[in-house]
């Protein structure tokens, strides 16, 4: 079985469509990044740096600095699968910040994007 098209996509590729969704929703791309980078452990710079590498969505994930602990809290669906159900740790992941992508843009609080355990 090959290999999903997405893994293979660049980061780079995707990133300015999560930012033109927060955007046209009245957010902004400091907000996208808070979550990315709570979700993966990538800061400003590192973050940055995987943008103009164009590292491919696997290895934006494979190096990520610390994978937050909470992101098995993010619950939901996305393209109509729940995310907490998805088999592949990978295409999880990359759900996963869909996903709070998604939150931002509707005007979720940011508390409750970036999960606590209760």
């Amino acid at each position: 079985m090959s290999e999903h098209r997405i893994y293979g996509i660049s980061f780079a590729a995707i990133y300015p469509h999560y930012i033109a969704k927060a955007e046209r929703k009245g957010h902004t791309k400091d907000e996208v990044d808070h979550v990315i980078e709570w979700l993966t452990g990538y800061d400003k710079d590192a973050l940055a740096k995987t943008i103009a590498d164009e590292v491919t969505m696997r290895a934006f994930f494979e190096n990520a600095p610390a994978l937050n602990p909470n992101a098995s809290l993010i619950t939901g669906l996305i393209c109509g699968i729940r995310v907490e159900n998805i088999e592949d740790p990978l295409m999880q992941q990359i759900r996963y910040m869909d996903k709070i992508v998604d939150e931002v843009a509707n005007g979720k609080k940011m508390t409750s994007i970036l999960r606590t355990p209760k």
